[in-house]
């Protein structure tokens, strides 16, 4: 079954999660292009169509769309805000363009069909962690951080058929490099996940990530020098580098007129859980001001042409 469409509408959401500065990180949805084949059965039967002759699916597409997504006001922060955010995935010349928190990452390896494939190409982030959204009044004496801006490479191998014709688990990782001078560190953000078609027009995955960050990374968000200490009451910490969070994020998505061959507007639903560790965890900004647990909750829309 052709899910892409349904994925493009799950990027909206993926990227929806940047709202919560401690996303749960989903790699790349989007499965591999066995999955557009098509599936024999009679048509209004539940299966796709015996033909993908009117697909709007092929060397390019795009979806365009916005998503809404409700989630913590920063890393650790127990106050939740909302943010309203734009989407862009498709595929262009054969290069695949896929949404990632506040950001972007490309595929220049072209799938083959059938067989495992491998995505590789560059990513980007936007992070404005603590620059902006500050709803703790104490957080906020702490002063706001700068924006940091984070380029890289974003890398995995996508197996099709795992449990049935049509699914797919993708293993990857992202790993990005702040270039605008604010953490001046590295984030690596691995992930397995699980996507499948529920139909012809329903998509689901689940996935499981996780987090590293460098010292640098650490030192910028989650230490509390002497002067914020005085500035805010909260003890000292001197924060390193590590493991700084474990997650899992789920989603459905839905083609709004039961057809994923034909583009259109589609749905998406999307909820996940991560639980701080190491010293994102016990920087007081989260053990004192907030929770190690994070919660976001998305929803968005998309049209793909």
């Amino acid at each position: 079954m052709p899910i892409k469409p349904i994925a493009a509408v799950c990027g909206a959401a993926i990227l929806a999660v940047a709202a919560s500065p401690q996303h749960v990180s989903a790699q790349d949805t989007t499965a591999t292009s066995d999955a557009s084949a098509p599936a024999e059965g009679p048509a209004g039967a539940g299966g796709p169509p015996a033909s993908l002759a009117d697909s709007v699916f092929d060397d390019t597409w795009i979806n365009v769309g916005f998503g809404v997504a409700y989630g913590p006001s920063y890393t650790g922060s127990d106050d939740y805000v909302i943010n309203p955010l734009p989407v862009l995935q498709g595929s262009v010349g054969g290069v695949d363009i896929a949404p990632r928190p506040a950001g972007v990452a490309l595929d220049f390896i072209k799938d083959k069909q059938g067989k495992p494939s491998v995505n590789l190409g560059p990513v980007f982030r936007f992070r404005n962690d603590r620059a902006n959204q500050i709803e703790d009044p104490v957080v906020e004496l702490a002063g706001e951080l700068d924006n940091a801006i984070e380029l890289g490479v974003s890398g995995g191998v996508s197996f099709p058929g795992i449990l049935g014709r049509f699914d797919s688990l993708t293993v990857g990782a992202d790993v990005r490099w702040d270039v605008a001078g604010a953490h001046n560190g590295m984030v690596i953000d691995p992930s397995v996940t699980y996507s499948t078609p529920l139909n012809r027009g329903t998509f689901a995955s689940l996935s499981l990530s996780t987090t590293y960050v460098s010292d640098d990374f650490a030192e910028y968000y989650f230490t509390v020098n002497p002067a914020q200490s005085a500035a805010t009451g909260l003890p000292t910490f001197d924060a390193e580098g590590g493991f700084t969070s474990y997650g899992v994020t789920t989603l459905v998505g839905v083609d709004l007129d039961g057809n994923a061959l034909n583009g259109g507007l589609n749905a998406v639903v999307i909820g996940g859980y991560s639980r701080l560790t190491g010293d994102a965890a016990d920087t007081p900004f989260t053990s004192v001001r907030g929770s190690k647990d994070q919660f976001f909750v998305g929803v968005g829309l998309g049209y793909t042409f």
